[in-house]
């Protein structure tokens, strides 16, 4: 499914039920997965009944899948095309408090090249197929038909949105969807470009003797990293400096001994981004720990 509906621009927020409602029921019935978005274009959080993500519907766990509870909660995993679950008492006051609509790309068989800014979409329009075009506050989203792994700041100024993630709806937007195209996918393995701050990777030396570190037992260091996402999750003050001494924790306890990989850091920039972080915010605040600790 495409998101070809006529569903207006959510703008209108005099609509009895909310024109973010009026926009999702149009999106769903033609098959993409919605959710709200509160105030600064994050999710709602998790419910009650989900906190610490024992519903099992953790949406920055590998292969996890749509969140079964009745709560908008998890993010992207919150999305549904279900006109029942969008129009539920459980629902409806969040629809009183979104501040905007967002869909799941790869839930929709989708990928959303999102380019922040003029130079990002310059450079699109030399280096990638011609497609659907939507235009967003500093830049454009490119629209795919095709879903891939999501990743962020593949270049300066460029993210891509589809799988386990979520993008803004701004409308329909202009031009013909094209299929997915291998330039699209090769961005996701690409090191990101030194314009813009990249994930950092921790790289110690081995350990003395060449034991085995014990932190490269899975159930040890996925305990760790999920009580991480955890702590920022539940945060709901002072997000910064929680983000930051929970950096700090993780790096303490497994950053000597190379155990953290790109895609453990993905899902704590993940949990921070959930609520509120900028990548940049993110990445600054795990150089700050790594600097502290002498890494």
């Amino acid at each position: 499914m495409t998101p070809d509906c006529k569903a207006r621009r959510p703008v209108d927020r005099d609509h009895p039920d909310g024109s973010y409602l009026h926009a999702a029921l149009h999106l769903a019935a033609a098959g993409v997965p919605v959710l709200p978005l509160r105030a600064g274009k994050v999710p709602f959080g998790n419910c009650r009944a989900c906190k610490g993500g024992v519903c099992g519907g953790r949406p920055n766990m590998k292969n996890a899948g749509p969140c079964e509870c009745a709560g908008v909660c998890h993010a992207w995993a919150a999305a549904t095309t279900d006109p029942r679950v969008l129009t539920s008492p459980a629902w409806a006051s969040v629809w009183r408090e979104a501040a905007a609509v967002a869909y799941h790309p790869g839930g929709a068989g989708l990928t959303v090249v999102d380019l922040d800014d003029a130079a990002a979409v310059a450079w699109a329009r030399e280096a990638l197929p011609a497609t659907r075009t939507v235009p967003t506050t500093r830049g454009e989203h490119w629209i795919y038909r095709g879903a891939m792994q999501s990743a962020n700041a593949v270049r300066s100024g460029v993210d891509i949105k589809s799988l386990m993630s979520y993008a803004r709806w701004l409308g329909p937007g202009t031009g013909t969807m094209t299929d997915l195209p291998d330039a699209v996918r090769a961005l996701a393995v690409k090191k990101p470009s030194t314009a813009r701050p990249a994930q950092p990777v921790v790289t110690v030396p081995a350990l003395a003797g060449g034991g085995e570190c014990r932190h490269r037992t899975p159930a040890y260091l996925d305990r760790g990293i999920a009580m991480a996402e955890q702590r920022i999750t539940e945060a709901r003050s002072a997000v910064h400096t929680t983000v930051y001494r929970t950096f700090l924790a993780v790096l303490s306890a497994h950053g000597r001994c190379g155990c953290i990989t790109d895609a453990h850091l993905a899902r704590l920039f993940t949990a921070a981004q959930a609520k509120g972080e900028s990548l940049r915010h993110c990445t600054d605040a795990w150089a700050n720990a790594r600097t502290r600790l002498g890494l």
